[in-house]
């Protein structure tokens, strides 16, 4: 809004021109969407529904219960109008805003819900949001794409690049939901790379000097897009304030949910999806190695290997176990629970260690990816 209301008001003062600036409207919407937030969550959060905990984790896992869950939906709602302020709209981002706020509904309504929703009628409902964001993505990018380790821009029909970047975000989304497990890792694991998303979208991308230098696809609408990022940052940013250890607040999968399919589009926007092993490794290996683990299982068990629990098994029918099965089985995901329960990390190193693996994770996937491009 006020980009497009700068041409009218600096006919009245001559510095209203400054609001077209993404620069500037990117620090608006950071420092606005973190205060914003710090100082209105406290007020909201008795509406929320209060977290059942986890017996299934024992004492540890019981922590959380009686604790405001689904907050995501008050950072959400207090961030809407700070990103209509300060991002340039078009049509492609108001649609993908439209997912990602039903997404976000979708995440509180299971928090609220007395019995929790199914796998099957969860998957099918992140289906469809997951679509929609990659078809808004592909109207903006019109389809280009470009990959790592060699040159050239493609084309990519909408038929094939929807269903294949839908499938995407949706592993992206469901990762970073699976983070959500320990105070602040989910949260601080995505701002993390929302945050280099939004360095690479200015800076690289947005900006053509530094991309002709990399050998990367200028889109002067990039810029526009890491406004969008970094104003969600902040907003984020404000929400852990309150959610670091011992936190006051969860913000469910309204949050999480919302957090990672923003991450995945950011990546979709950069036109490279190889990226996201980038941007989120730690993310996708905590939590997406679940679904790994899930599958080679079912592979297993169509192999005729017996996949079976341990625990149910007594100690001559484990000794008889595949050793494949046994070393799928041996690591517990989301990766957080197996540092915490195999390797008595307590929630403070699983926060640090994660967010020092990702911050050292990316720069490096990042310079194989696009230097030797």
């Amino acid at each position: 809004m006020l980009y497009l209301l700068a041409p009218h008001l600096e006919k009245f003062w001559g510095p209203f021109r400054l609001l077209r600036s993404h620069a500037l409207l990117l620090a608006i919407g950071t420092l606005l969407a973190a205060f914003a937030v710090v100082l209105l969550l406290p007020k909201l959060w008795p509406l929320s529904p209060r977290d059942h905990g986890k017996a299934i984790l024992g004492k540890d896992g019981m922590k959380s219960a009686g604790k405001p869950t689904g907050t995501g939906l008050w950072v959400t709602l207090i961030l809407l109008p700070i990103v209509l302020l300060v991002m340039p709209l078009s049509v492609p981002v108001l649609g993908m805003l439209l997912c990602l706020y039903v997404a976000m509904a979708f995440g509180y309504l299971d928090d609220r819900a007395d019995v929790p929703w199914g796998q099957l009628k969860k998957g099918l409902l992140d289906a469809v949001v997951c679509l929609g964001v990659a078809l808004f993505v592909w109207s903006a990018l019109e389809g280009k794409v470009w990959l790592p380790l060699v040159k050239g821009v493609w084309t990519m029909p909408w038929w094939l690049y929807i269903p294949s970047m839908g499938f995407l975000l949706f592993v992206v989304m469901n990762a970073t939901n699976c983070s959500d497990g320990v105070d602040g890792l989910a949260g601080s694991l995505t701002v993390i790379s929302l945050i280099a998303l939004a360095a690479l979208l200015y800076g690289v991308i947005g900006y053509r000097p530094m991309a002709d230098y990399l050998l990367v696809p200028h889109n002067y609408l990039a810029v526009r897009w890491s406004v969008l990022l970094m104003t969600v940052v902040g907003a984020f940013a404000g929400y852990l304030w309150w959610n670091a250890e011992p936190s006051k607040v969860l913000m469910g999968d309204a949050g999480s949910r919302f957090l990672g399919l923003l991450l995945g589009a950011g990546v979709l926007v950069t036109g490279n999806p190889f990226l996201v092993f980038a941007f989120a490794p730690v993310v996708l290996v905590n939590g997406g190695g679940g679904m790994v683990k899930i599958l080679l299982l079912r592979f297993f068990r169509k192999c005729g290997l017996d996949v079976r629990p341990p625990s149910t098994l007594v100690p001559e029918e484990e000794k008889r176990k595949n050793v494949l099965v046994k070393l799928v089985q041996r690591v517990r995901f989301p990766l957080h629970d197996h540092c915490k329960q195999e390797l008595k990390w307590s929630n403070a190193q699983v926060l640090m260690r994660f967010m020092l693996l990702q911050a050292f994770l990316m720069p490096l996937i990042f310079i194989i990816l696009i230097k030797v491009r």
